[in-house]
């Protein structure tokens, strides 16, 4: 079938919300005939329909992954690209796709979890958009979730703290969230600081957006450190 066809079949389900009729999808198609597809959702204006491609895109190309690892790495670079300015694109959702990635697939979190610290360095690939840093900061908190040690490797907090000055409640939020699941001790006196912060924020997880103002998650976050 091409890719037009599974774009169809896809493109509803995501429109609907339905959970389920995307698993079954992926588990009927071969993972190469909906990467495309999915890459292609990462931009859609409905905001949990893009973060169920997200996830579904954890799965498929974790699959290829261990089908053949460099196939995986091939579409971890493509990602890179997609967040260069030469890819002449702005790069929506690849960071929180590269995270969901590295949460199912520790080979490839080994070799491409930098890439996501150094998204959050000045002396790095710093991402400067806040849209963009959104993505980023829900990545490194859905990273820490499954394989903190990696990013305790890489000094993830140090770079996480600046985030929490942020003008945007998103960006903080998430940046909390995902010093929170750090286990982060460097932050907790600038956390105590945000805990009447009545900022909104919405955090992803199983499927699912839940509301959160920045002053929840910081409580949230100091009893996880404590």
């Amino acid at each position: 079938m091409s890719e037009r066809a599974r774009k169809k079949e896809l493109q509803p389900l995501l429109a609907n919300h339905d959970r389920d009729g995307v698993q079954a999808l992926l588990n009927r198609v071969p993972a190469r005939q909906l990467l495309n597809p999915l890459i292609g959702s990462l931009c859609n204006h409905d905001e949990l329909a893009k973060w169920l491609a997200v996830s579904a895109l954890g799965q498929v190309v974790s699959t290829l992954a261990d089908q053949e690892m460099e196939a995986g790495r091939v579409v971890m670079r493509r990602f890179m690209w997609m967040l260069n300015d030469e890819s002449g694109g702005i790069g929506w959702g690849v960071p929180e796709a590269m995270a969901e990635v590295m949460a199912g697939h520790a080979g490839l979190a080994d070799e491409f979890h930098q890439v996501l610290v150094a998204q959050m360095r000045e002396d790095g690939n710093f991402l400067e958009l806040e849209l963009l840093q959104r993505g980023l900061l829900w990545g490194i908190g859905r990273l820490a979730g499954v394989r903190p040690e990696l990013l305790r490797q890489r000094e993830a907090a140090r770079y996480l703290l600046p985030y929490l000055t942020s003008g945007d409640s998103e960006v903080r939020g998430r940046a909390i969230w995902a010093l929170g699941r750090l286990k982060a001790r460097v932050a907790r006196k600038a956390l105590t600081k945000l805990t009447a912060d009545p900022g909104a924020v919405t955090i992803y997880e199983e499927g699912r957006l839940t509301a959160y103002t920045v002053g929840e998650l910081a409580a949230q976050a100091l009893v996880a450190i404590n």
